[in-house]
C-alpha cells in the first residue's frame, strides 16, 4: 500500500493550492478517503472525507467553504482544493485511506506554509 502526497508549498494568505494524493496497492474505489493535517505541537486533526464514491463528503468546521475534498476512482487520486488560505492553515497534510479497523492506511504528508 502506497499513498503519495503532493501539491503543497509556501503560498500567501488568500491563495490557493492543490493537494493531490496517489494511492497504490490496495482497491482504491472500496476505500473512503480522508485528508488530515498536523501543525507543530498540536494533534492532528481531521480536515476532509470523502465516501468510496465520492457522494457522501464532510469538512471541519475551520475549513467549510474554503476547502473541497473530490477523488477520481480511474485515477486512483484524491484531491484537496485549499482556496482562501490562512496562516493557521499552516501543517503538514497527510492523505489516509480507511477500509475498515484493519485497513487504515496514511502517506508521508506534504508541508504546506501559508506565510507572506
Amino acid at each position: 500500500v502506497q499513498l503519495v502526497e503532493s501539491g503543497g508549498g509556501l503560498v500567501q494568505p488568500g491563495g490557493s493550492l492543490r493537494l493531490s494524493c496517489a494511492a497504490s496497492g490496495f482497491t482504491f474505489s472500496n476505500y473512503a478517503m480522508k485528508w488530515a493535517r498536523q501543525a507543530p505541537g498540536k494533534e492532528r486533526e481531521l480536515v476532509a472525507a470523502i465516501s468510496s464514491a465520492g457522494g457522501g463528503r464532510h469538512y471541519a468546521d475551520s475549513v467549510k467553504g474554503r476547502f473541497t475534498i473530490s477523488r477520481d476512482n480511474a485515477k486512483n487520486t484524491v484531491y484537496l482544493q485549499m482556496n482562501s488560505l490562512k496562516p493557521e492553515d499552516t501543517a503538514v497534510y497527510h492523505c489516509n485511506a480507511y477500509g475498515g479497523h484493519s485497513n487504515d492506511y496514511w502517506g508521508q504528508g506534504t508541508q504546506v506554509t501559508v506565510s507572506s
